[in-house]
């Protein structure tokens, strides 16, 4: 069954499960792998991307949930967010890179709504 992604602003038409993981369609059919299979339950952020420009879990939302709304990856990110990456590397918030990409979107969402986000604020983002 044809699944039709709008993926870092481009149009993607798949045969595959509307039942699939949008992680395992981004980097197995579409070759984005900045989002990574962490925990696969949720809760590490590792697979996140925005949808609609809030960030979601990619390792549990199916793809079919996905359609007809704009998915951005970090590779979608990564063409704009120069700010963004800047801080991230003069603040040495790499650490070992795994989850750095679920960082940077949830960083990037919360900076979308709040350009000048509190401690607090950006503690929750991330957290």
């Amino acid at each position: 069954m044809p699944v039709t992604l709008e993926v870092n602003g481009e149009t993607h038409t798949l045969d595959v499960s509307p039942a699939r993981r949008l992680l395992h369609v981004l980097r197995g059919d579409l070759a984005l792998t900045g989002a990574k299979l962490g925990c696969g339950e949720g809760a590490c952020g590792a697979c996140a991307v925005l949808l609609d420009g809030k960030p979601v879990v990619s390792c549990l939302l199916p793809v079919g949930a996905a359609e007809g709304r704009a998915v951005t990856t970090i590779e979608g990110l990564a063409r704009e967010a120069t700010t963004l990456r800047d801080a991230f590397v003069a603040e040495d918030a790499l650490q070992c890179g795994f989850c750095t990409p679920g960082q940077m979107i949830s960083a990037s969402a919360l900076l979308a709504g709040t350009p000048a986000p509190t401690r607090e604020e950006i503690r929750g983002a991330l957290a």
